[in-house]
């Protein structure tokens, strides 16, 4: 069942539709509840495997703008880290990386905290 994004000509918002079949009439907005709909291109990803993953993350060309003594290299380098691996390391790490990346570690940035 695919889902189909519209924005509306009279209000502008955005509004998102899960239809049965592509065939469905174009239904009306959830703001205004006019009938001007203009169909969005839908953003889309494209799953990897895991290897494929690990490969991105073993290329050496990632590692050219890296710069291993500067806090602020290193916090986007795991962030850009943590984004391919697909983890969410949770509000702390990522407070904890941004002073990294500012340059002033603290008490709290120093002590990374778990993931679960």
């Amino acid at each position: 069942m695919p889902i189909y994004e519209y924005r509306c000509q009279d209000c502008q918002k955005r509004n998102t539709y899960l239809l049965l079949s592509a065939k469905a009439p174009t239904p009306s907005c959830k703001h205004c509840h006019s009938q001007k709909l203009e169909r969005l291109m839908s953003r889309f990803a494209a799953p990897k495997s895991e290897e494929a993953r690990m490969e991105a993350l073993a290329d050496p060309s990632k590692f050219g703008d890296l710069d291993e003594n500067d806090p602020a290299s290193m916090a986007r380098f795991m962030k850009k880290m943590g984004k391919e691996m697909g983890e969410d390391f949770g509000d702390e790490m990522d407070e904890a990386m941004e002073s990294m990346g500012e340059g002033e570690p603290n008490e709290d940035s120093l002590s990374i905290p778990e993931v679960e």
